[in-house]
């Protein structure tokens, strides 16, 4: 790394950009998580504030735009399935 103020902020930005995008990311697969484990009527509760979640990470780039519309099918479908 260079010696760059410039470069050192750089550094302390990433970090602080890569911690934040861990934290929401792993937020988001606990609650897919539960939402999997989840019976009845509380999967489609819990269902338009995961899939918000999800939106949220593909909107700011931490996954991608199709992942998050293949985890949103797939959690669709796990809805519908138990109406």
């Amino acid at each position: 790394m260079a010696n760059h103020s410039a470069t050192k902020k750089d550094a302390r930005q990433a970090a602080k950009r890569r911690d934040r995008n861990r934290y929401y990311g792993k937020t988001t697969r606990n609650a897919i998580r539960d939402m999997k484990d989840a019976e009845g009527a509380e999967v489609a509760k819990q269902f338009p504030v995961v899939a918000g979640m999800i939106d949220k990470l593909a909107k700011k780039g931490v996954i991608h735009k199709n992942k998050a519309a293949n985890l949103k099918s797939k959690l669709a479908r796990r809805v519908n399935a138990t109406k």
